[in-house]
């Protein structure tokens, strides 16, 4: 099947990262291998026809072929890994420590492994205007623009886009989706009319 976009949604690190590792460290141990039957397959051949008679040069030459064949996919894999035309990675985080700690933690790894990165999603936002007043929201929104500066001094290269925190889940689903995105271009639309007039 062809797909114009596939998308990953994982978590941010651990078993995200164990995955993105998994083609470069898979293609170096196929690479060993190969290595190992190269300087040992003579001998390989040999003492397979001492002890098992005919047809062992046939299993290895099997074993080698698929070999061959599987690091050729993987190889292919990492290249799509590392084509920022093909794979992008956008980190989806909310403004806090730990977050922020665990998207530069993803950040430096991508960059190790030649993975494009360069879109970061901030969510559950607290905007002045869209809360009461309480001491608690004033020390929420304190410590969420901490973090907030701390991204943009971090990312000031990327592209970072900021979502509100939303009064309730959003439920899955195409449609919703939609609606989610198209309440949230008329709240942009609004937001430069107003600054506008």
């Amino acid at each position: 099947m062809d797909y114009s976009c596939i998308v990953f949604d994982t978590a941010p690190t651990g078993h995200t990262l164990r995955l993105l590792q998994f083609p470069t460290a898979l293609q170096k141990g196929l690479g060993k291998l190969m290595e190992l039957k190269e300087s040992f397959g003579g001998m390989l051949t040999q003492l397979g026809g001492l002890l098992g008679g005919p047809g062992q040069e046939d299993i290895i030459a099997q074993a080698t072929s698929k070999l061959t064949a599987l690091k050729a996919v993987v190889e292919e894999v990492n290249r799509q890994f590392q084509d920022p035309d093909l794979t992008t990675f956008v980190c989806v985080c909310i403004p806090e420590f730990l977050s922020l700690y665990e998207t530069e933690r993803l950040i430096q790894e991508l960059a190790r492994y030649n993975i494009d990165t360069r879109n970061v999603v901030i969510n559950q936002i607290l905007f002045p205007d869209g809360v009461g007043t309480s001491r608690l929201l004033e020390a929420r929104l304190k410590m969420q623009q901490k973090y907030l500066d701390q991204y943009f001094e971090l990312y000031d290269d990327f592209h970072v886009v900021q979502l509100p925190l939303l009064p309730a889940e959003l439920p899955p689903g195409k449609e919703e989706i939609k609606a989610e995105i198209a309440r949230l271009e008329a709240r942009i639309t609004e937001l430069k009319d107003q600054l506008v007039g």
